[in-house]
C-alpha cells in the first residue's frame, strides 16, 4: 500500500504563497477596526436623533434640555429596557441642546475631550 502525501517542498511553496498573500492584505486591513467603530458611532448618533429624540419631540413639542439630556429619554422609556445607548468604546453620549440645535458627541477612543486622529471626538453634525 502506497500512501500519498505532500512533499516538504510542496508544503513550503504553499506556506510561502500564504505568507505573500497575508503580506499584501494586512496593510489594507490595519486601522480599519477603529474606522469601523467611528462609522458605527455616527450611525448610533443618527439613530438616537431620528428615533428617540424625534419621538420625544412629537410627544412633548420640544427636545429635552441639555440638563435633562438623554437620561430623560431613558427614564421615559424612549430607549429599550430604559438603558442609555453607549458608543463603540462603552462611553455615554454627550447631548447638547442649544435652542433646538441638537448635538450628540462621543469622546472617541481616548475617552477624553478633544484628541486627534482616532482619538478625536465625534460629533453628529460632522458625520456624513
Amino acid at each position: 500500500m502506497q500512501r500519498k502525501a505532500f512533499s516538504l517542498i510542496e508544503l513550503m511553496i504553499v506556506i510561502v504563497i500564504l505568507g505573500l498573500l497575508a503580506a499584501m492584505v494586512m496593510p489594507s486591513l490595519t486601522g480599519k477596526g477603529e474606522e469601523a467603530k467611528r462609522n458605527l458611532v455616527c450611525v448610533q448618533m443618527k439613530s438616537i436623533y431620528n428615533g428617540a429624540l424625534d419621538m420625544y419631540k412629537i410627544d412633548n413639542s420640544i427636545y429635552p434640555s441639555t440638563d435633562d439630556g438623554l437620561e430623560l429619554l431613558a427614564d421615559k422609556e424612549y430607549f429599550k429596557d430604559k438603558k442609555l445607548p453607549k458608543d463603540s468604546w462603552g462611553n455615554n453620549f454627550i447631548y447638547l441642546n442649544n435652542e433646538n440645535s441638537i448635538e450628540i458627541i462621543s469622546l472617541g477612543a481616548d475617552k477624553k475631550e478633544g484628541g486627534e486622529g482616532v482619538s478625536a471626538d465625534i460629533k453628529m453634525s460632522e458625520c456624513k
